[in-house]
């Protein structure tokens, strides 16, 4: 299974331009694009899903153009978008048929496969109950099982784990790790544990522009020795932040841990510190905003 990015670019009224001459290849297992708020993810998710159409450039499943031929990746499509919305008042097997049946499901194929997404999805206790008294993590899990009613060889999950508590956001992680065994599963966050966690590859995304696409180790090997710890006092903090990039604080005893990226160490007191995906993501894209 292969999806095929190839220079694609999106601009709104105004000149507003989302996406620039973006492209990538993106093959079975989990990719996790990952970008700051605004950066074009969504924008991306839309196309590859079809809602939208691109400026230019184009997307391919298996190599036919998904714009000339919508109907292509929409049979084999699960998508849950970052704004997914629930009929309050329904419970989740009426919800569940209710999309099963807009996908042309048939419904004795529609009940079974619903049974068992919500098995697989731990609902079945709560299925009888309406939607409008779900937790969001329960709304989300029912988000998840309406994106796999198809069987989808291709699904996407735009911000999936925002508003989970950190016990949902690991269920859910684990979860799309199990999914991605045989299909193309796309992961688009702004939060680096998520991808951290679960992705084969990262693809970081900023302004609308592609700056890196490989596997997290190879993210990672940008900044060894590149990462320092420095403790200073709490009135020292603001200053250092004017003129380095800082990672993390750590309140300590002894004053205010911080994470520093830089080519050298900020101070001679401060020590090399084993670094971290989110330490390589912040670099890239600071230097995105920066110009760099």
């Amino acid at each position: 299974m292969r999806l095929t990015i190839e220079g694609v670019s999106k601009e709104y009224r105004g000149g507003v331009r989302a996406l620039d001459d973006f492209s990538l290849d993106v093959e079975s297992g989990i990719l996790g694009l990952l970008g700051p708020n605004g950066a074009g993810k969504s924008t991306l998710m839309r196309i590859i899903s079809t809602v939208t159409r691109p400026s230019r450039g184009c997307v391919r499943w298996e190599g036919v153009d998904i714009a000339r031929e919508p109907d292509t990746v929409r049979a084999v499509l699960g998508y849950l978008p970052q704004d997914f919305g629930i009929y309050p008042h329904l419970n989740a097997v009426e919800f569940l048929d209710y999309l099963a049946a807009a996908k042309g499901i048939a419904a004795r194929q529609a009940r079974a496969r619903i049974d068992a997404l919500l098995e697989l999805l731990n609902l079945t206790e709560v299925r009888k109950r309406p939607l409008g008294g779900y937790s969001g993590g329960m709304r989300q899990r029912v988000g998840i099982a309406q994106a796999l009613l198809n069987d989808p060889r291709l699904l996407i999950v735009d911000e999936p784990t925002a508003g989970l508590d950190p016990e949902e956001r690991v269920r859910f992680r684990n979860l799309l790790t199990d999914l991605a065994a045989d299909r193309v599963v796309i992961l688009s966050t702004h939060i680096v544990s998520d991808v951290e966690a679960s992705a084969g590859h990262i693809a970081l995304i900023a302004g609308g522009r592609r700056l890196f696409h490989d596997r997290p180790e190879a993210l990672m090997q940008v900044v060894v020795g590149r990462v320092w710890e420095w403790t200073v006092t709490a009135d020292q903090v603001a200053e250092v932040r004017r003129h380095h990039l800082v990672s993390g604080t750590l309140r300590r005893i002894e004053g205010v841990q911080l994470r520093i990226v830089a080519d050298q160490p900020p101070a001679a007191e401060a020590r090399a510190a084993v670094p971290t995906l989110e330490d390589a993501y912040l670099l890239y894209v600071t230097r995105a905003r920066n110009g760099a």
